[in-house]
């Protein structure tokens, strides 16, 4: 890869992202900039070409944490710069792996050091590094949400805090923010989003001149980069000069009273929580007449100054796109602009003017020449110069209509496809585990040791030391004090002493659902109340960080209608768009669950299956299709795929057949009644259940308690 950057100004069109990257540049107390678009944008092309825009800063000689010699920072671990001596660097630019652990965020305390010789050897994170210049985040909706919540509290507070085993160490760390992400890949939380100060949406341009040319200026820069980086080196230092410039003039920008109240209205208006928003707003509005060069914020300010930080904001519910209603942003900017100074009306003839022409003149009045007095001319029945009259019509008399022709009737098919029916209201669910415990990425399901939560043990350490278990490591050491000679009330401490904690917390997990979309599932108040649950799973699982993937099985077979992913919102389209209609081949789609789980175990072998079948367990397709099911059943189970069945059956009179195939994968069955969390009838369940051997605990006491129901 070359080390010659791509030039900020060789790149095409994407107006609103070059524009959300300037204004940061100006005003980084703006929040950051977070860029929601498809693969292959140059989301990450764009991001990098910015920090060769940026001016170069004066730092400190030796300091790690690049203060600025004209007013460094009292709290620096590198201790108090008091006349050193200093020198000039270009901005940095530090991205973010997505793989990054706490540590290597923040920094980290050699915490042998710390124990053994008494001294705070601080090792500097990628925040250090960072200050002063950009922090890019490639897919960022992709990093664990405390990662997140980490970055996002150091870009608010301008300063990162390090705290280990009672020793602090902080330090300043002010930085431009950019983040990418691909919405297909799973959405930021509302909290976090909420935390950038600006959002844009990119794609793709569907212009082919446009995109000859992206392409042709790419193999331009591949071919040579050092030549092509030159014909853009004088609009290069021409963008750079007038962030330099709109820099300096930002102090000088004033925000009217006019201006800030239309930035409240709209806030009000559009319902956005909290007052983030308006102050957001505030200061892009003031970047944005900076960049202008202009020392007043005007109305087009406050407008472009929405378009980029609101629609983040507006989302409320995970499956919300963000959005804003441009007719209503206009219409607020127009009632609470600031009224216009009224002119006093003038007399354009104080003497009276020409005879006749006065008021009580015989001229013509106000009208046309001929002194009609304005009057409208009769209607006369011929078109006029705007066409014909209102009553004209070419639609033809009642009588010369052609006669309905008959629509011949077709017999009905078993397999005909029913039109998709709307999902019900989503609703609060049950919590749905695997039991024992994981080792997955950071959620909120099911118990699994992570980086976060309580201490249940220690160990040895894996690897470099991070989280020091004191007592466990002093009891370790204890024993052999007089062997190792101690002298003094220092302990003598050896590697083979030192002991890490073992913390439980929750994971995420992959949830895929197998639902049935046979005929059997055709009637509309039925399949309205399935998609209610199956929506009302989908944002649980977006509440507890899981992946979710999808199949439906119809007709002759089934498909993969979602491959695991993290975007939940796009479950919920699938679930919206689908219809229902033809036989039920229930074995092929526990056939297909099993192979997608094959292949996602060799993919993420640490994140554990729940498979969550939606079905009445009818099938049909063959002779011994029931059959078949049942051994597709005893295929997961003997797997160990925790399962869980939501029994779909309705109607007085029930086969339980769902409850069959349940027992075949060793799972259980739960009603669509038994699915929500808020009825006092399953806290009961729930408090009489007993677990089962591989089944979710909230599951097995429903089907205990349906067992006592029957019993009675």
């Amino acid at each position: 890869m070359s080390d010659v950057r791509y030039p900020f100004t060789a790149i095409v069109g994407m107006a609103d992202l070059r524009l959300g990257l300037l204004l940061n540049a100006v005003s980084p107390a703006v929040g950051g900039v977070l860029v929601r678009g498809e693969k292959g944008t140059a989301k990450s092309t764009m991001v990098r070409a910015l920090a060769g825009l940026l001016p170069s800063i004066a730092t400190v000689d030796g300091c790690r944490f690049a203060c600025d010699p004209a007013g460094p920072d009292p709290q620096c671990p590198d201790g108090a710069h008091d006349g050193g001596a200093s020198s000039r660097r270009p901005a940095e630019l530090v991205e973010l792996p997505v793989g990054v652990s706490e540590d290597r965020i923040v920094g980290s305390l050699d915490l042998e050091r710390a124990l053994s010789e008494g001294v705070k050897a601080y090792e500097p994170g990628l925040l250090a590094r960072a200050h002063r210049g950009v922090l890019y985040i490639d897919e960022v909706n992709l990093l664990q949400d405390h990662v997140v919540d980490l970055l996002l509290d150091a870009a608010a507070m301008g300063r990162s805090y390090v705290e280990r085993e009672g020793v602090s160490v902080r330090h300043a760390a002010r930085f431009l923010l950019v983040g990418t992400m691909n919405p297909e890949e799973g959405e930021l939380r509302p909290q976090l989003l909420d935390r950038f100060g600006l959002t844009v949406e990119i794609a793709a341009t569907r212009e082919p001149v446009e995109r000859a040319e992206v392409v042709r200026r790419r193999l331009s820069y591949d071919a040579d980069p050092a030549v092509f980086a030159d014909r853009f080196a004088a609009e290069e230092r021409a963008l750079a000069d007038r962030i330099t410039a709109a820099r300096e003039l930002l102090p000088q920008v004033e925000l009217t009273d006019a201006a800030l109240r239309q930035i409240t209205a709209v806030c009000a208006a559009f319902e956005v929580d909290g007052l983030r928003a308006d102050i957001v707003m505030a200061r892009t509005a003031v970047a944005l007449a900076a960049w202008a060069g202009r020392t007043e914020v005007l109305a087009e300010d406050v407008r472009k100054a929405a378009q980029l930080a609101l629609p983040h904001r507006r989302r409320r519910n995970p499956f919300d796109a963000p959005g804003l209603d441009e007719e209503q942003l206009d219409r607020i900017l127009e009632e609470h602009a600031e009224p216009e100074p009224e002119e006093p009306e003038e007399d354009p003839d104080p003497e009276g003017g020409p005879e006749g022409d006065g008021p009580e003149g015989d001229g013509p009045q106000d009208g046309g020449p001929d002194g009609g007095g304005g009057g409208a001319p009769e209607p006369s029945g011929q078109d006029g110069p705007d066409g014909p009259p209102a009553e004209a019509t070419d639609a033809p008399a009642q009588d010369d209509a052609p006669a309905p022709q008959p629509v011949p009737l077709q017999p009905p098919s078993p397999a005909r496809e029913t039109a998709p029916v709307a999902a019900g209201d989503p609703y609060r669910t049950r919590l749905f585990a695997v039991d024992g415990t994981g080792r997955g990425a950071q959620g909120r399901r099911s118990p699994a040791e992570t980086d976060s939560g309580h201490t249940i043990r220690a160990r040895r350490p894996r690897g470099r030391l991070a989280r020091l278990h004191l007592s466990a490591t002093l009891r370790a050491a204890a024993p052999h004090q007089l062997a190792r000679g101690r002298s003094s009330r220092a302990l003598v401490l050896h590697k083979d002493d030192f002991r890490e904690q073992v913390r439980q917390g929750r994971e995420s997990n992959l949830v895929l659902f197998v639902v049935d979309a046979s005929g059997s599932m055709a009637a509309r108040q039925r399949m309205t109340a399935v998609k209610g649950a199956v929506l009302s799973l989908l944002m649980d699982a977006y509440q507890r960080r899981d992946k979710i993937g999808m199949i439906t099985f119809r007709g002759a077979g089934a498909e993969l209608a979602l491959p695991p992913t993290s975007s939940v919102e796009v479950g919920a389209t699938r679930l919206e768009s689908l219809p229902t209609g033809g036989r039920t081949p229930l074995a092929a789609g526990l056939l297909r669950a099993h192979e997608v789980l094959r292949v996602e175990r060799l993919r993420d072998p640490d994140r554990r299956p729940l498979l969550v079948v939606v079905t009445d367990g009818r099938a049909t397709g063959a002779r011994d299709a029931v059959a078949q099911s049942h051994r597709a059943a005893g295929l997961l189970a003997g797997q160990g795929v925790a399962s869980v069945v939501l029994d779909c059956e309705s109607g007085p009179v029930r086969l339980g057949l769902a409850r069959t195939l349940a027992d075949r994968l060793r799972a259980t069955a739960v009603t669509l009644d038994e699915l929500r969390a808020d009825g006092v009838a399953s806290l009961v369940r729930d408090s009489r259940g007993e677990r089962r051997p591989g089944v979710p605990a909230s599951a097995s006491a429903s089907s205990s308690a349906s067992a006592s129901r029957k019993a009675a």
